[in-house]
């Protein structure tokens, strides 16, 4: 048995350096896919409920990953808890909203012009609110949002 594991050992450890070395933090792997910023569906036009939210992803100064949700009439802020980057390029979050006391798991695309798309959106559950890149109450393709100058 001394000898089996002898012989594991060294394939144990290099795994584990690996691991570690790719492993990012949510903040890295937002930043590194471009989330960063803030985004619309219109730049042009104040935030607001009906004509789009503006959607901030901040990094904080503990380099964490917060969303932050400004409707015009209200905000929110909401913790981004894991970030991963499917062979796609799809970036998948989960994001824990306090208010709601609900963590959602969301897909986002992005896309040749520079916009992004969400993909899904669901609870931990699996209720979704968007899939395969369609609202699921209207049957519609989920609008496109755009990167906002700061």
């Amino acid at each position: 048995m001394n000898a089996c594991v002898a012989r594991l050992l060294p394939a144990i450890a290099l795994f584990a350096v690996a691991t570690a070395a790719s492993a990012a933090t949510v903040a890295e792997t937002a930043s590194r896919w471009g989330l960063i910023g803030r985004w619309s569906l219109d730049c042009r036009i104040p935030p607001d409920h009906d004509r789009g939210a503006v959607l901030s992803y901040q990094i904080t100064g503990r380099n964490k990953l917060v969303l932050h949700r400004d409707f015009g009439d209200s905000e929110d802020n909401a913790e981004v808890i894991a970030a991963d980057i499917s062979g796609d390029n799809q970036l998948n979050l989960r994001i824990y909203f306090p208010q709601l006391r609900q963590t959602r798991e969301l897909g986002l695309t992005r896309l040749p012009d520079g916009g992004i798309r969400a993909i899904y959106n669901r609870t931990r559950g699996g209720a979704y609110s968007i899939k395969h890149g369609r609202i699921t109450a209207t049957g519609q393709p989920t609008p496109l949002q755009f990167r906002c100058g700061d």
